[in-house]
């Protein structure tokens, strides 16, 4: 019977190991890259979407029981930050500060800048975080544990969610929204 465990096994058990953990760690690498450009993306989508949106129209309400437009986008911005800072474990700079009850978020400039640095701070934090990092796990609300890198894609999901939902106000209003930016 020969032996199984013979140096030269050992060494080639040893460089497999090593191989597939590099090749987990480039991946995670281009799940990074590919979550900083869809953010960049979605970005830009949301700022056409808003600028679509006339200025006056900012506080319309298809329902009264629903948010505004400007709420909608509020409430996008501070889920980026809170999310953000909970998957990351970073300090949220708005912590404290429901955006989208305060009245001076509420104008088309406050809200578009609300927006613009919320994902600005999505992508730095995605940025300033290594591969590693993005394959440690999280647990949010208590409730869901998963990567951070998934955490990440679960922020782009709630903000695509809520952009989506202001195609309805915007065709309300009469204003065709910007053309899809899947790629």
């Amino acid at each position: 019977m020969k032996k199984l465990l013979t140096p030269f096994n050992v060494l080639i058990v040893l460089f497999i190991a090593s191989f597939s953990s590099a090749m987990a760690i480039t991946g995670v690498q281009a799940e990074k890259e590919q979550l900083i450009a869809d953010f960049e993306r979605a970005k830009a989508f949301s700022l056409e979407y808003m600028e679509a949106m006339p200025a006056d129209n900012y506080s319309f309400k298809p329902t009264e029981d629903i948010r505004s437009f400007a709420e909608q986008f509020l409430h996008l911005a501070g889920a980026n930050y809170g999310l953000t800072a909970m998957v990351a474990g970073v300090t949220n700079p708005m912590d404290g500060k429901n955006l989208e009850k305060l009245d001076e978020y509420k104008s088309k400039e406050a809200t578009m800048k609300a927006v613009r640095e919320s994902y600005d701070f999505v992508i730095a934090t995605l940025q300033d975080m290594s591969a590693e990092q993005l394959a440690e796990e999280v647990k949010l609300f208590n409730a869901f544990t998963l990567s951070k890198g998934q955490g990440f894609a679960k922020i782009f999901e709630h903000a695509t969610h809520h952009r989506g939902q202001s195609t309805i106000y915007l065709r309300l209003k009469g204003v065709t929204p910007p053309a899809e930016k899947l790629f």
